[in-house]
C-alpha cells in the first residue's frame, strides 16, 4: 500500500507542474552533421600513377591514371572495342564527368573473371577509387553518386541435397 502512495504522489507532483507551464514546449532543431575532414592526399607511385583496385561478382579490376590527355585502355585494347554496350561505357564513363576530370587523366586498366557486367561494375569501382586517390576532395561527389559503393551481391553457391541453391528435389510424402 505504501508504494501506491509513493509512485500517486509523484504523478500528483507531475501533474502539477504541468498546470504551472504557460509555455508551448518548442521543437528544438538539430545542427547538421558536421562535413567529413578530407583524406590525405595519397602520393602517386614512383612512375607517377594512382593504383586501385575494384570488384564485383568474380571480376577484378586493377587500375592506374595519371595526369594525361585521356587516353582510356582496359587489357590493352580501346574502351570503345573492350565495352560494346553503350550502358557499361555510360556507367563508367559517368565517374569521369560527374568529377569533372574528363580529358585531364590518362587510364590504364586490367580485368579479369566474370562476365560483362561484373567487369564494368568492376571496373567502374576502381576508376571511383583512383579518382578519390588522386583528387581527395572529389570523394564527396563519388559518395553523392554511389561511385565507392562496393556492390556486394553474388551467386549464391549450391547446397548439398539440392537441386541448385534454392531448388529442391521434389518432395515425395510417400
Amino acid at each position: 500500500m505504501r508504494n501506491q502512495d509513493k509512485y500517486s504522489d509523484r504523478n500528483r507532483d507531475r501533474n502539477q507542474d504541468d498546470e504551472d507551464m504557460d509555455f508551448a514546449p518548442v521543437a528544438v532543431a538539430k545542427a547538421p552533421p558536421a562535413p567529413r575532414p578530407l583524406r590525405a592526399q595519397e602520393p602517386a607511385d614512383k612512375f607517377g600513377w594512382w593504383w586501385a583496385t575494384g570488384r564485383r561478382k568474380t571480376s577484378i579490376a586493377r587500375l592506374r591514371i595519371k595526369p594525361g590527355k585521356g587516353e582510356f585502355k582496359i587489357n590493352e585494347r580501346e574502351f570503345e572495342q573492350f565495352f560494346v554496350e553503350e550502358r557499361d561505357r555510360k556507367n563508367i564513363l559517368a565517374v569521369i564527368e560527374k568529377t569533372g576530370v574528363k580529358g585531364q587523366i590518362d587510364i590504364r586498366a586490367t580485368c579479369n573473371g566474370g562476365g560483362v557486367t561484373g567487369q564494368t561494375g568492376a571496373v567502374l569501382l576502381a576508376l571511383a577509387r583512383a579518382v578519390m586517390a588522386y583528387d581527395p576532395t572529389l570523394e564527396t561527389v563519388l559518395r553523392d553518386n554511389n561511385f565507392l559503393t562496393r556492390d556486394a551481391r553474388k551467386v549464391e553457391r549450391k547446397k548439398y541435397g539440392q537441386y541448385g541453391a534454392r531448388r529442391r528435389f521434389q518432395f515425395s510424402k510417400r
